[in-house]
């Protein structure tokens, strides 16, 4: 189809997009297929919505100025393409159902606060003494030689209070039983 085809009521009638398809679809086809590297499904969603911005655009397809239309719809395929790309960028890739089974699980902040909450009410249960050193040791990351130093205890009682504050906690929170390990 070329610049000087006739147009009916000022849209471009069925035969000749279908014209326009056969002339120039294998090399906006090809085109297309090169941008979206390789995906023809992609290239050929574009090439279809190059023949619909043809249909919008009637007048670009009779303008005088050139004998081919070829490279004003080439101009059209190659800024959707580039736009398409943009947009795939710009939002979080799509994933299979493959992907996701193989995802690692992790627990979301309700669980998390609930097993804090859950961890807390557990500790109050404890003796004062036992506390102590479990805050000292396991939440706050002293190591024994510095928690008996703070405490003004032996290093070994702070190792046999902390034994014991985890076995009473195991106790408490069965269901957390592998986490106090």
């Amino acid at each position: 189809m070329t610049a000087g085809s006739t147009l009916t009521n000022g849209t471009t009638a069925e035969h000749e997009l279908a014209a326009l398809q056969r002339e120039h679809g294998r090399p906006l086809f090809a085109l297309l297929l090169r941008l979206c590297d390789g995906d023809r499904q992609r290239a050929e969603d574009l090439a279809q919505e190059t023949l619909v911005r043809a249909w919008q655009h009637p007048e670009a397809l009779r303008a005088d100025d050139f004998d081919s239309v070829r490279p004003w719809l080439m101009t059209v395929a190659r800024r959707l393409a580039i736009d398409a790309r943009r947009a795939r960028q710009a939002r979080p890739p799509e994933v299979g159902d493959a992907v996701l089974e193989n995802a690692r699980v992790t627990s979301d902040h309700a669980e998390r606060a609930a097993a804090t909450l859950d961890v807390r009410e557990a500790v109050k249960t404890l003796t004062p003494q036992h506390r102590e050193v479990l805050v000292l040791v396991y939440f706050q990351g002293a190591s024994v030689a510095e928690a008996a130093a703070t405490l003004g205890i032996p290093p070994g009682t702070v190792k046999s209070r902390a034994y014991y504050a985890l076995r009473a906690l195991r106790r408490v929170l069965p269901g957390y039983a592998a986490d106090l390990r």
